[in-house]
């Protein structure tokens, strides 16, 4: 996922750009578009984990940026239900970091991703990096292009 830090004419300050954080979290939560709950339901989940409110139409008017004043309570119960740090919303480098994470939590539902990740434990640095062109040459023949710190290990 790219990163916030520059600055747009419309959205502005980290603030106003809770809608697009609020959907990558709704979306990592509930991966299927078809089986994802309506706002209202999905406040009353938040308010059935936490004991604590937010309404199913403040929920959309976050989503859909019709609104961003979002009190400091909102956002603790918001990153409570989803598991997620109250800076995610407002701190372009921990959304990153929260990004990072969420991309290989999605990847790894996959029971094949699942399978060849697992399938590679114990192979030597030489097979891994082996594995590893591979797997880049294949993105590249589907056009995926590489994925963000490709290389990288987080030790968050």
């Amino acid at each position: 996922m790219s990163t916030d830090s520059a600055p747009d004419p419309v959205r502005g300050s980290p603030v106003r750009r809770i809608d697009l954080r609020l959907n990558e979290l709704i979306s990592a939560l509930y991966p299927d578009p078809h089986t994802r709950p309506g706002f209202a339901k999905l406040a009353k989940e938040i308010h059935e984990s936490s004991g604590r409110s937010i309404s199913g139409t403040y929920l959309w008017e976050l989503s859909t940026g019709k609104k961003w004043n979002v009190t400091l309570e909102q956002l603790d119960v918001l990153a409570e239900f989803f598991g997620v740090p109250p800076e995610y919303f407002v701190n372009d480098q921990v959304a990153d970091r929260v990004h990072s994470q969420l991309r290989l939590a999605m990847a790894l539902r996959d029971a094949q991703v699942r399978s060849i990740a697992l399938r590679a434990d114990g192979l030597s640095a030489d097979a891994l990096n082996s594995i590893s062109e591979m797997v880049d040459e294949a993105r590249k023949r589907q056009k995926l292009g590489p994925l963000p710190n490709h290389g990288d290990t987080e030790s968050d």
